[in-house]
């Protein structure tokens, strides 16, 4: 395939992704749902909607451009992919296909069913990628670089096997969201659904926010009840149940808003249902503690020109790359 064969497949791919029946869809949660009960049609929508904006032609015209266009090459890129949310390896999936590489991945237990669905749709629209596109259960051998995400302790497994080849390893990271006090509701509301979108499951889910000293927290609280139905899942439940109780029994000041909550912690990572906190004294503390703190970091939400907009975390554009490693430089490299 040429180049422009597979950029024309994937602009098509993303028409026939926006362009979903609502009973496909139906058939997509149903699925998805029974080996991930975190995932929701509402989530499993949210997925899809995004990829395939992502894949309108404008925007993989502007991405490819500032790299070189090579046809197909022999090489096999591992893939490694992680099943949170739905369909979170999409993006390296894309990266191996249009950089001309062949893809081998090992796809997550816990989202086997979507990113299937995706590879027969582009099989579908390009036969010539049928032999370009391996996915498996199984551990995966005869790769020439490797794209592997995990957790913390799964990325010392993944150096020790896959180190010998050319690599990217990504290991834990979370968002953050900056707070000045000066935010209208609308903009409050949209830090909480990157708080909350995913269940909070992503490394672009904010779970961490930075007030200044002083911040009333009642507004921040009440303006957050919009987000009430987290108390429909199950699963959310129970673990706002239980970190409820621990809270409790060892005294720990912490907010209630009903549906999750709010805590002081120097920590970044916080437990699923809790949202943790800190106080900043001016704009040169907080830089300190944003940029000591870079590497635990996958994005910071605020209305600051650095940040990203409330609202935006789980719109990543085609060149927002994971760990600000850029994906597309490493393959066309290979």
């Amino acid at each position: 395939m040429t180049f422009d064969e597979r950029l024309n497949a994937f602009i098509k791919l993303g028409e026939e992704l926006r362009n979903i029946s609502e009973s496909q869809m139906d058939e997509w949660y149903f699925r998805a749902t029974s080996f991930n009960n975190w995932f929701t049609r509402e989530s499993v929508k949210q997925s899809v909607d995004a990829i395939g904006q992502m894949l309108e032609a404008e925007k993989l015209i502007k991405w490819t451009d500032h790299y070189p266009k090579q046809d197909d090459t022999h090489k096999v890129v591992g893939l490694v992919m992680a099943g949170n949310i739905p369909l979170v390896g999409f993006h390296d999936f894309l990266s191996v296909l249009i950089s001309g590489h062949k893809v081998m991945a090992k796809i997550s237990s816990q989202d086997p069913f979507l990113i299937q669905q995706v590879s027969n749709m582009l099989v579908e629209i390009a036969p010539a990628f049928d032999e370009r596109i391996t996915l498996t259960k199984e551990q995966i051998r005869g790769f020439d670089a490797v794209i592997a995400t995990g957790s913390d302790n799964s990325a010392r497994y993944f150096h020790q096997y896959f180190g010998k080849y050319p690599h990217i390893i990504r290991k834990n990271r979370t968002s953050v969201a900056v707070v000045t006090g000066n935010e209208t509701e609308e903009e409050i509301k949209a830090i909480g659904q990157d708080m909350f979108q995913y269940y909070g499951l992503g490394c672009r889910n904010v779970s961490k926010v930075f007030f200044p000293e002083g911040y009333d927290f009642n507004p921040f609280i009440q303006t957050m009840e919009s987000f009430d139905q987290l108390r429909d899942h199950h699963k959310w439940v129970n673990n706002y149940d239980y970190n409820k109780s621990i809270f409790l029994v060892n005294g720990d000041e912490h907010f209630d808003s009903g549906a999750f909550l709010l805590k002081e912690s120097k920590q970044w990572v916080s437990p699923i249902s809790v949202i943790f906190y800190e106080f900043y004294k001016n704009e040169e503390d907080l830089n300190t503690k944003l940029e000591s703190n870079q590497a635990l970091i996958q994005c910071v939400v605020g209305k600051d020109v650095r940040f990203i907009m409330p609202g935006e975390a789980q719109k990543p554009e085609l060149w927002d790359y994971a760990d600000g490693v850029d994906t597309m430089k490493f393959l066309t490299e290979l």
